[in-house]
């Protein structure tokens, strides 16, 4: 297979009805390194000039950017441009149905298996914070039955991830605007609709709660636009989805909101625990104001 090279420019905008004195933010922005992808080239520009932008690694290896505006301003303007090249195949995921759920949670907790011979590509100790709950993947009332319902007794861990997967997608219906990045889990259950983000948080805690460490993962997917139409310039979005540790495979991503497998079409921005660890920016500002307007544009573009 031939490398993907993608554009991805990330256009975020605050508008205040009063002047802000002082800002300071923090953005995950940039992609990662990780196998399977590298960047070329990432720049960030901020408008109005920042004095200081400083970037550093977090305690989960993300690239974040450290920002500081001390301008006055009525809008804050912050563009992440990146290059960046994608050699992703999709893992097979019924590769490894000879594994039972239970043997595959034993197997990457480092623990006595009935199953095949553990092949585990990552640090047990690591993997162990990626079971354990955090601020917006607990084990809400919900989450045992919704999970239980799909791991059954006995089947195959390939076959119950899929199988999650396409459940999420089919019984929550994808809506914007009916939650928001603080609505708990338990609110998305009972409502059956939210975004990415809130499918994400679902995967995630029905995977922690039978065994399986997984993270929550932000970054873009391509998007293909209607047959015959052009592509739409700010039509993309970042995006979210759940990242699972399995026997063999290592750390799969997989998608409930377009119930997939993750592949060279996705680009890993950065992961944690939940959306409280990698939001695409967040910060304290210093004003009057009592109301704003937020304004975001992401354009994936092959190149």
């Amino acid at each position: 297979m031939t490398p993907r090279v993608y554009r991805v420019v990330h256009r975020t905008e605050y508008v205040y009805d009063d002047e802000v004195t002082a800002s300071y933010g923090r953005a995950y922005l940039t992609p990662r390194d990780v196998p399977g992808q590298w960047t070329r080239s990432a720049h960030l520009d901020v408008t109005p000039v920042a004095d200081l932008v400083t970037e550093s690694g977090d305690f989960f290896g993300n690239r974040s950017a450290y920002v500081e505006v001390h301008t006055p301003h009525r809008a804050l303007v912050v563009i992440a441009t990146s290059e960046v090249v994608v050699d992703r195949p999709a893992p097979d995921l019924e590769s490894i149905d000879d594994w039972s759920w239970e043997q595959a949670r034993d197997a990457v907790a480092d623990r006595p298996s009935a199953g095949p011979t553990p092949v585990v590509d990552a640090d047990p100790v690591a993997a162990r914070e990626f079971l354990l709950p955090s601020p917006q993947v607990g084990f809400a009332h919900g989450v045992a039955p919704f999970a239980a319902a799909t791991f059954t007794p006995g089947r195959p861990v390939g076959q119950a991830v899929r199988a999650l997967v396409a459940r999420i997608h089919a019984e929550f219906v994808y809506r914007p605007g009916v939650t928001t990045v603080t609505t708990p889990l338990g609110d998305v259950l009972r409502r059956r609709e939210g975004v990415c983000q809130d499918f994400a948080h679902l995967a995630v805690a029905c995977l922690r709660r039978v065994g399986l460490p997984a993270r929550y993962v932000s970054g873009y997917l391509e998007t293909r636009p209607p047959a015959g139409q052009p592509k739409l310039q700010g039509a993309d979005a970042s995006h979210a989805w759940a990242c699972v540790l399995l026997p063999e495979l290592g750390w799969v991503g997989v998608d409930p909101t377009n119930d997939r497998v993750v592949d060279d079409e996705y680009v890993v921005t950065a992961w944690g625990r939940d959306y409280t660890d990698v939001p695409p920016l967040k910060g304290v500002i210093f004003t009057e104001s009592t109301r704003s307007t937020l304004n975001v544009a992401v354009d994936v573009i092959r190149i």
